[in-house]
């Protein structure tokens, strides 16, 4: 599913919104949630999952075009975990 789709099925949905009201909430909700992840916090949405930053230590890689070793930075990375039921819902 898409941003688009999303904001298509909500709005289908909640027909006191208009398309454009509900775009917006979607927008401030995942900016919202990249907000706090920049922030290192967790976000966690109860019956889906849940989303935290894992720090990935420098390493030597390789590049795969010319083979020549190179060195990949230390990163942050966002990490999702399916909540218990979600995980229920798709086993079903």
């Amino acid at each position: 599913m898409t941003k688009s789709e999303l904001i298509e099925r909500v709005s289908a949905e909640v027909k006191t919104f208009s398309k454009k009201d509900v775009e917006i909430i979607v927008d401030s909700l995942f900016d919202s949630m990249s907000e706090s992840l920049s922030r290192g916090e967790k976000v966690e949405i109860r019956g889906f999952g849940s989303f935290k930053i894992k720090e990935r230590e420098g390493r030597q890689g390789r590049n795969p075009k010319s083979g020549e070793n190179i060195y990949i930075e230390a990163k942050r990375v966002p990490f999702f975990k399916a909540g218990k039921e979600i995980r229920e819902r798709i086993n079903k």
